[in-house]
């Protein structure tokens, strides 16, 4: 829920507004993926993502086909609930083709950290290694870090009652990712690959790929520009030798 302030009064709106292109082809195929495994189960166990059998059984299109399959109705109903509501704003930034890069990389950066952590010689590792991770949670964690990223100040409403700034409930999220990760496996939830989401997120973003492709886009629009005035000879009206130059 995000609050917008007018003159006289303030009005509340449920949601970021209409949907994005990106996101909906992804909510689309989740929940078709979702109704088809409900119809055959053993495709849970050969798309979703077990180090196991992408170590033995060479499946190395785990780590992006685990994305699409939930384990249940309110798993799948709180990720696109997550992904519509705070990815929305992304793709409007960044454009459809970035968001869903970084959807991807965050998503099968989970997983990535799901492999190492596998193979360490922590107590979780043995757990993890047989482990089946489902579900699209490693991306939606990336894409609540861009949003705390770039809208640090806009309020979140925490369990939807406790308002705070988005820069600190993505710390709180990852803090709880963390020490679930390092705490062991429980409850079913897949807590390394939340915090490899958070962690995938924020090395691709700090990596300088969104500032770098900006900057270049407006140097080369600059240099386009100043091209086009010196070839018809146009300046701006505040240069001192204007008075004698001809503009068209």
């Amino acid at each position: 829920m995000y609050r917008y302030p007018t003159r006289s009064t303030s009005s509340y709106s449920f949601g970021p507004g209409p949907i994005t292109p990106v996101i909906k082809i992804l909510i689309g195929l989740n929940f078709a993926v979702f109704f088809l495994t409900a119809l055959v189960p053993t495709l849970t166990l050969n798309f979703g993502f077990r180090p196991a059998d992408f170590f033995e059984r060479f499946a190395i299109w785990q780590p992006v086909t685990y994305l699409f399959i939930h384990g249940g109705i309110s798993h799948i109903l709180f990720n696109m609930l997550a992904l519509w509501m705070f990815g929305v704003e992304l793709e409007r930034l960044w454009g459809s083709r970035y968001f869903a890069k970084y959807y991807f990389a965050t998503g099968i950066g989970a997983a990535i950290t799901t492999l190492i952590v596998s193979l360490s010689p922590f107590s979780v590792a043995d757990h993890l290694y047989f482990a089946l991770t489902i579900g699209a949670s490693g991306a939606v964690y990336g894409v609540l870090l861009a949003y705390g990223l770039y809208f640090p100040n806009r309020p979140i409403f925490l369990y939807f009652v406790f308002p705070i700034p988005a820069k600190y409930f993505v710390i709180i999220i990852g803090m709880i990712a963390f020490f679930s990760s390092v705490g062991g496996p429980g409850g079913n939830v897949a807590h390394t690959a939340h915090l490899g989401g958070l962690i995938a997120g924020y090395l691709y973003l700090k990596g300088g790929r969104i500032n770098f492709l900006s900057e270049l886009r407006y140097r080369l629009a600059s240099w386009r520009i100043t091209r086009t005035r010196r070839k018809f000879d146009v300046y701006s009206s505040d240069r001192p030798d204007d008075f004698n130059r001809h503009v068209h």
